[in-house]
């Protein structure tokens, strides 16, 4: 899901880098095998940009959930150059299509990083283990939250974002979701061996449908619920290698339990998750 577009990115970022001092492990992953969707069936949704990343309409890196007001759970590769520069960082929800106006934008007032995140490596292939991160917005917003939750016995899972369609694909700007088949911790064990962790890693996708460049952060929704956020994979849609998340939800399904995430006790009222 983070191919070549870590390199390619880390290209760019050399042309700003006067600017902004990043070593970025970044992005992966549009939606491969979906089909185009209203932002208004996942309200939200966020696109997580910046005018630094000027190569995507509106920046766009990554994808983002509301889990509270004033709270987006993402990957932690697509936001840990921004730690220093949270205001770089801009949260879009309700736009169709990126390359269009409209939509809410709200700015970033922190960036934490699941203190677990580390980085090890599987054939040139950046591997995030508990990639997670808690974005504070700075303002709360009056809109939908997704509740968390766990896979538990669930087949399938839906995946939405606004990246690409293909591994050569950079142009998509349309959000776009599709159902991605759960196969079980087996089938990336298979494909990844040890750089595999079920312990905080979900397997999902098919080459017929799956995540892709620009789609890192962005959600794997199960029963309703966030399960997982879109995290690695080798390539996009490759036979035998199917995507990678990270688990939102570490415990037994209740958020309470999990520190890092620590929704704040008044949440906006849970989004229809579809």
């Amino acid at each position: 899901m983070a191919p070549s577009l870590r390199r390619a990115l880390a290209t760019v970022l050399l042309c700003v880098c006067v600017v902004l001092p990043l070593s970025f492990a970044t992005p992966a992953s549009a939606v491969v095998g979906g089909a185009a969707v209203p932002a208004a069936r996942f309200p939200w949704l966020a696109a997580l940009g910046s005018p630094l990343f000027f190569v995507r309409p509106a920046g766009h890196l990554c994808g983002g959930s509301l889990i509270a007001p004033d709270r987006i759970l993402t990957a932690a590769h697509c936001v840990t150059p921004f730690q220093r520069l949270p205001g770089a960082l801009t949260a879009t929800f309700g736009r169709d299509d990126l390359g269009d106006h409209g939509g809410e934008a709200v700015g970033v007032r922190s960036v934490r990083v699941h203190p677990g995140y580390r980085v090890t490596w599987f054939k040139g292939e950046a591997v995030g283990h508990h990639d997670l991160a808690v974005l504070t917005l700075a303002r709360r917003l009056e809109r939908p939250a997704v509740p968390l939750g766990i896979p538990g016995t669930a087949r399938t899972g839906r995946a939405a974002g606004w990246g690409t369609t293909a591994e050569g694909d950079w142009f998509n700007t349309r959000l776009r979701a599709a159902d991605l088949p759960l196969p079980g911790d087996d089938a990336c064990a298979r494909a990844y061996g040890g750089s595999f962790d079920a312990a905080d890693m979900l397997c999902a996708g098919t080459p017929a449908a799956d995540t892709c460049r620009f789609d890192s952060g962005g959600p794997l929704l199960a029963g309703g619920r966030l399960v997982a956020v879109t995290s690695w994979a080798l390539g996009c849609a490759r036979r035998g290698y199917p995507g990678v998340y990270t688990r939102a939800v570490l415990f037994d399904g209740d958020e309470s339990r999990t520190p890092f995430i620590a929704i704040p006790a008044h949440r906006a009222r849970p989004g229809l998750a579809s």
